[in-house]
């Protein structure tokens, strides 16, 4: 096994293939409030002013398949409080389906952008409480020592009258401080995954249950950074070539020696590397793509 990713190791930006861009670059902007960084003919660019968070690669004739390895969801971390309210009060104003929901350590909420691809939107609470893996369950216990479900539905009322007020607009970009906080995969099998990602990458293992049909990895101690599952089911298949869906998301290393370190580690294990314009591609076992890269100097 490798030795631990560093724990100021991030996720960047994740790349999807999508059938409209102009559909959801007017959905991103509109009802979550990115921002778009560029766009050069049918490749664009999405984040917060500062860091891509999105990037969206039209391809012609491409449609969305069930029961494939791929993305679950993609999950924007916010600042605070204030801010998810702020999103969730802007979801309902459009009476999008979205799903709020009381993990303890975080709150969050699901939703689906137009082509189907799941996202998160959540902020960190860990002054409620905290969840993980205990004996390959998953235990979420709050400030007060109860165990709870960590699934429950958020009280959405009460989070938007005490974190905003009626001047607040709603049409506001994200802010700049928001960032990819983690990913959660579609994967075939569950200890190849947990072998690709803790073994081989070296990301933290925060918990494995097969019970359950999950596991998560981190670098430094966080929940998790990656999620990966089986409950498309086990042995699902990668996405076909006409797929829309997830192209790759981003590892970034804190610099150019710890990337050399952990590509090193992946190429002497017979894993096929790319070199990109962005770092090096990788793909785990179930075709999931890994763009590893470093922090901007």
């Amino acid at each position: 096994m490798t030795e631990s990713i560093p724990p100021s190791t991030t996720l960047g930006a994740v790349n999807l293939t999508v059938s409209n861009l102009d559909r959801l670059l007017d959905w991103y902007q509109r009802v979550l409030g990115f921002k778009i960084h560029q766009r050069e003919g049918d490749v664009a660019r999405l984040g917060t002013g500062r860091d891509d968070l999105l990037v969206l690669m039209e391809r012609p004739g491409v449609r969305k398949y069930r029961g494939t390895t791929g993305l679950y969801h993609y999950a924007v971390l916010l600042p605070s409080r204030r801010e998810l309210a702020l999103t969730i009060a802007r979801l309902l104003a459009y009476r999008y389906p979205n799903s709020p929901t009381d993990h303890v350590m975080t709150e969050t909420t699901y939703l689906d952008d137009p082509e189907g691809n799941g996202i998160e939107i959540y902020t960190d609470t860990p002054e409620d409480g905290t969840f993980g893996m205990v004996n390959g369950e998953f235990v979420t216990v709050d400030s007060n020592g109860v165990r709870r479900s960590g699934r429950d539905p958020l009280n959405v009322k009460e989070l938007i009258q005490k974190n905003t007020t009626s001047d607040d607009r709603l049409d506001e970009p994200l802010p700049e401080t928001a960032k990819i906080g983690h990913v959660h995969l579609h994967v075939r099998e569950l200890n190849e995954a947990r072998r690709f990602y803790h073994e081989l990458l070296g990301f933290d293992d925060m918990g494995f249950a097969p019970a359950m049909g999950a596991g998560f990895v981190s670098a430094g101690g966080y929940h998790h950074h990656i999620g990966f599952n089986i409950w498309v089911g086990e042995g699902a298949p990668p996405p076909p070539p006409d797929a829309t869906g997830l192209r790759y998301f981003t590892v970034m290393l804190p610099n150019s020696a710890e990337l050399e370190k952990v590509v090193e580690h992946v190429q002497l294990a017979g894993i096929v590397t790319a070199q990109t314009e962005g770092g090096i591609l990788v793909h785990d076992p179930s075709r999931n793509g890994v763009l590893l890269t470093q922090h901007s100097e």
